[in-house]
């Protein structure tokens, strides 16, 4: 009688154990705790993006001597420990057309869309735009494989001219000047650069 007891409590634990375990995750040979299949994480990024002085950027080479640049044209914004401005002229190669003025600045703290507008204001000064004209509108443009937001405008009363385009991410902010261009062209040479002068 005493055998029987203790075999049938023995079934009853292992079915009662059986039946509460149905629903909670099952811990694998190593000891790890696996829940219900959930989707793979995002890939993660190693840390914040940064601006490099890139030697060439879209095919264009940073101007030295006569070509390079001799202050900071466009103010950047307020500039704290840890920043990095990037400046610089890029050129095609043997000195050809106007050359692509870049700025741009890194671990921004603040909405980098409002450090590309300051920039933006900026690089419109810069060019001596007549605010009695308006402000040009910025049109999107694919960023590419960087992400973020790339806006260009057009800084003049004709279907070329001046282009002012610029982008914002997660924590980098920057400006290029493309004079003589089209939104089209302007847009395109810049996430080319963008690729180059970003890591």
């Amino acid at each position: 009688m005493g055998l029987t007891a203790v075999a049938v409590l023995a079934m009853l634990t292992v079915s009662g154990c059986r039946e509460d375990d149905a629903g909670l995750p099952s811990a694998s040979p190593s000891g790890q705790v696996s829940g219900p299949a959930s989707p793979a994480p995002a890939a993660e990024r190693s840390g914040p993006r940064t601006l490099v002085d890139a030697p060439r950027a879209g095919g264009l080479d940073k101007l030295t001597g006569d070509g390079a640049l001799t202050d900071i044209p466009v103010d950047p914004g307020e500039m704290r420990d840890g920043m990095t401005l990037i400046t610089g002229n890029y050129g095609q190669p043997g000195g050809q057309g106007a050359p692509v003025l870049f700025e741009g600045v890194d671990r921004v703290p603040e909405d980098t869309n409002e450090r590309r507008e300051h920039l933006f204001r900026g690089m419109l000064e810069y060019i001596q735009w007549d605010p009695e004209l308006g402000h040009p509108e910025a049109r999107p443009v694919e960023p590419g494989p960087l992400g973020g937001s790339v806006e260009c405008l057009l800084a003049s009363l004709s279907e070329d001219g001046n282009v002012v385009c610029g982008w914002a991410d997660e924590g980098t902010a920057a400006v290029a000047l493309f004079e003589d261009s089209t939104l089209a062209d302007a847009g395109k040479l810049f996430v080319g650069m963008r690729g180059d002068l970003e890591r």
